[in-house]
């Protein structure tokens, strides 16, 4: 058995061509999905990066294993305490040592356990390769090394080998020679003239006044990435920007798949094709950054294609991320770790008989602190620290008729949002319930000072916003967060 799993940050299912994508971004993961199942409605259960893959690594939600944010004490896998071994349970219950328990030999593409100081990250992998630039690799800096890889392990068996891209993550850095394959395509039609007035409008960081979180600053290593959106040219620099990065991408995947037919080994290979989150693209207001509990962010892509297995099929129903290890699991003919949260889809990828959860709870705390409710055509955002954004505490969206969040419903359905409430506080008791902690880690974030990536910044954004036309937002903001300019005070 042979296992390629492709890990490609932020990346959007609704930017792929095999989920509905007008522009041609993938032809190269669009084959494989043809080849395999391809999930439509599948979240990661905390958000960003560190979170989201510390969920897939471990099996367990974030309020389970402790990961919620980028800072602080919530940026640490929980210690195992008083219980723990000689080694500590993610060394044989991690997610590559299921593949290892099962004879496989696994390894791993990647600098994120450098990012994040994520070393556990690396739990189960016999081999790990450092591409060395903390997640500012592009496509062509990563591809020779997988490719050296496979030259070197492919023909033999048993191995899965985990790869990460990172060419659709901010600064969008495809290469000046790859040039502008969409230059003449048309901007998504749902951003008119009026919505993208509103955008420039809007206060809070990667906003489109503040591409680069907190000012406009850009950097002439990366032309593709705009410092802030003025008219439809700059919006075009950033949808181009980040499609150019999928397609540059896309075509390195095509490198890789090019070698393994090479080798005789692509018709029996296992591919797994998934990301650890999107890229809100004007949803929210925001551009080019991960930062909610919402669609943009949370909706990830899911291609499995395993030879022998239903091909060619759509699965509609709700799967987090975490439901990937369990699934793998049986499949394997072995059982689920004890402490993994997750649910198995196998008979899914077996049948093609629908297995789906009847509602998902995702978060959100290194930008904002936000847990979120997915059920039947809604998201509900509940929002308890907006990061500088001024969302309502409550948000309500209907996705089929507003896939880009653009009418909060919240006022006019308080039914739903009680539904939401239920279900949010039936989530929480019990996952509080099933774990030896008394501590939410959401909480953790707001008692030490809120999340990663707004703490400490309101002062200064403060007077950004006085400088650009925006400080009638100014004692909403101070109304809001008074705990944080009076610390600025004090230092």
């Amino acid at each position: 058995m042979r296992v390629l799993l492709l890990d490609l940050d932020s990346t959007r299912p609704d930017h792929l061509g095999c989920y509905g994508y007008p522009r041609n971004t993938s032809p190269n993961i669009d084959r494989i999905a043809e080849q395999g199942v391809r999930f439509e409605n599948y979240y990661t259960s905390d958000a960003p990066c560190f979170p989201s893959r510390t969920a897939l690594m471990t099996g367990r939600f974030g309020i389970h294993n402790g990961v919620v944010g980028h800072g602080g004490t919530a940026a640490d896998v929980r210690h195992e305490g008083p219980t723990r071994d000689f080694r500590d349970r993610l060394a044989s219950e991690s997610f590559p040592a299921l593949f290892r328990q099962a004879g496989l030999r696994t390894a791993l593409v990647s600098p994120f356990g450098e990012r994040h100081s994520a070393w556990t990250f690396y739990a189960g992998f016999n081999e790990i390769h450092n591409t060395g630039k903390g997640g500012m690799e592009s496509a062509e800096e990563v591809t020779p090394v997988v490719l050296d890889w496979i030259d070197r392990n492919a023909e033999q068996d048993n191995w899965m080998l985990y790869v990460n891209y990172w060419d659709p993550h901010t600064p969008y850095r495809a290469p000046e020679s790859f040039g502008d394959p969409f230059k003449d395509d048309p901007l998504p039609e749902w951003i008119t003239d009026e919505v993208l007035e509103q955008h420039m409008r809007k206060v809070g960081p990667h906003s489109a006044s503040e591409i680069n979180m907190y000012d406009n600053s850009t950097s002439s290593k990366f032309p593709r990435h705009p410092g802030d959106i003025r008219g439809r040219d700059d919006l075009r620099r950033m949808m181009d920007g980040y499609d150019c990065g999928v397609r540059f991408m896309d075509e390195n995947i095509g490198q890789l798949f090019a070698r393994l037919e090479e080798k005789g080994v692509m018709d029996d290979l296992i591919i797994i094709i998934t990301a650890d989150h999107g890229e809100n693209m004007g949803e929210l207001g925001i551009y080019g950054e991960h930062g909610t509990a919402d669609q943009g962010t949370c909706r990830i892509p899911m291609i499995i294609r395993w030879p022998g297995m239903k091909k060619g099929i759509i699965d509609k129903g709700l799967h987090y991320h975490l439901d990937l290890p369990p699934t793998i699991a049986e499949l394997l003919g072995r059982e689920p770790m004890p402490s993994w949260d997750g649910t198995s889809y196998a008979e899914v990828l077996r049948s093609g008989e629908a297995s789906g959860r009847d509602y998902l709870v995702v978060s959100q705390c290194a930008h904002v602190c936000q847990r979120s409710v997915r059920f039947g055509d809604w998201l509900y955002i509940r929002t308890y620290h907006d990061g500088y954004h001024l969302f309502d505490k409550e948000m309500l969206y209907h996705l089929t008729d507003d896939p880009h969040e653009q009418n909060n419903l919240a006022a006019e359905r308080p039914d739903i949002c009680r539904e939401a409430v239920y279900l949010l506080n039936d989530w929480h008791d019990t996952m509080m319930s099933s774990m030896p902690h008394d501590t939410d880690p959401l909480w953790t974030v707001m008692k030490e000072g809120g999340p990663y990536h707004a703490k400490g910044s309101l002062p200064r954004y403060i007077e950004r916003l006085q400088q650009t036309g925006r400080g009638d937002a100014v004692p909403e903001l101070i109304r809001r967060h008074p705990r944080e300019m009076k610390e600025q005070r004090k230092s």
